[in-house]
């Protein structure tokens, strides 16, 4: 999406989804599966994550590969990706 496209739109970063400096339970999850290595792809997959758990709070595997189909991930942790959005998902503690 170009910028110009989200004219007046609210939009969340990465840094957004942290409250009073506590991790999102997303990040966490990522942090605690191993989900990120490089960074390249990170806050794309957080926010597409987010997302998807705030539209469809309990997702399928296969619904968590939909909703982050957008995202690249050059190191090729998908399986960490997928398996912290599923422990959020199932309200696994940290």
């Amino acid at each position: 999406m170009l910028a110009v496209e989200a004219d007046g739109a609210e939009i969340t970063t990465i840094e957004g989804l942290a409250t009073d400096g506590k991790l999102d339970s997303l990040q966490g999850a990522f942090l605690d599966k191993g989900a990120v290595q490089c960074g390249f792809c990170t806050p794309g997959q957080l926010i597409a994550a987010r997302a998807l758990l705030t539209s469809n709070p309990h997702p399928s595997v296969e619904e968590i590969q939909e909703g982050l189909a957008g995202n690249l991930c050059r190191c090729g942790c998908y399986f960490q990706i997928i398996e912290a959005v599923a422990a959020v998902a199932e309200g696994e503690p940290r």
